[in-house]
């Protein structure tokens, strides 16, 4: 069912939907429901029961965790070609985390028993294990090395083309995102944040209380090549 099948131009990085291949990625979303969110839509709440999985056609996710002493701890951005909540189907267990859409997107929702089957049938279990190390390298990479202002501009820039996928006013791209999840994904401070996003103001950035908007993408990648 192509509608299900999200945009490929947007499936960058080591995603599942290349990892296991555009077939096996088109048979898991074979009569899979496809909800449109706003940014801001809770998409899974931690502590629920694992009774689905969802798969990222369009636009961009935050996955925060809300810690024991009350903070709010970001853990990662997953974008199209990427599954929500299988951990919690894998293993029986309530949700680790909490998935909020960032921008408007899309995804379809396949149900427990399904994905279990599914991935018996075609084996997959090594592949979402390579998978979830993948992600774990790339959550490293953007933490550690690299200059700040150039590692800032590569994850806006990422998160906007994401973003792009799903909804956007010309070329204007609003992300639901604070300056305290940015530092916490970079692993900066928030004030370096505040000061790199000022930097960022004239090459088509501008952040609010709790969003940033890409008003030039190009310029930004530009940036983000620059730097890096």
């Amino acid at each position: 069912m192509d509608d299900t099948l999200g945009t490929a131009a947007a499936d960058t990085g080591h995603t599942l939907r290349r990892l296991i291949g555009e077939e096996i990625w088109a048979a898991l979303l074979a009569d899979a429901v496809v909800r449109p969110h706003r940014p801001g839509d809770i998409l899974l709440r931690q502590g629920a029961p694992g009774t689905h999985v969802l798969a990222v056609l369009e636009g961009t996710t935050k996955v925060v965790r809300l810690e024991r002493d009350g903070e709010l701890k970001l853990l990662a951005f997953r974008g199209p070609g990427e599954l929500l909540g299988e951990v919690a189907v894998l293993d029986e267990e309530v949700r680790l985390a909490t998935v909020e859409a960032l921008s408007h997107c899309r995804v379809a929702v396949v149900s427990k028993d399904r994905f279990m089957a599914f991935t018996d049938r075609h084996d997959l279990y090594p592949v979402l294990l390579r998978h979830s190390l993948n992600r774990f390298r790339e959550s490293e990479r953007a933490r550690v090395g690299g200059d700040p202002l150039g590692r800032l501009a590569d994850t806006l820039a990422r998160l906007a083309v994401f973003a792009g996928t799903g909804h956007c006013s010309g070329d204007r791209i609003e992300l639901a995102l604070s300056r305290n999840e940015l530092a916490q994904h970079l692993g900066i401070s928030r004030n370096t944040v505040s000061t790199l996003l000022t930097v960022l103001g004239p090459h088509g950035v501008r952040a609010g209380r709790m969003r940033i908007v890409v008003d030039d993408l190009a310029t930004l990648r530009r940036v983000a090549g620059g730097a890096s």
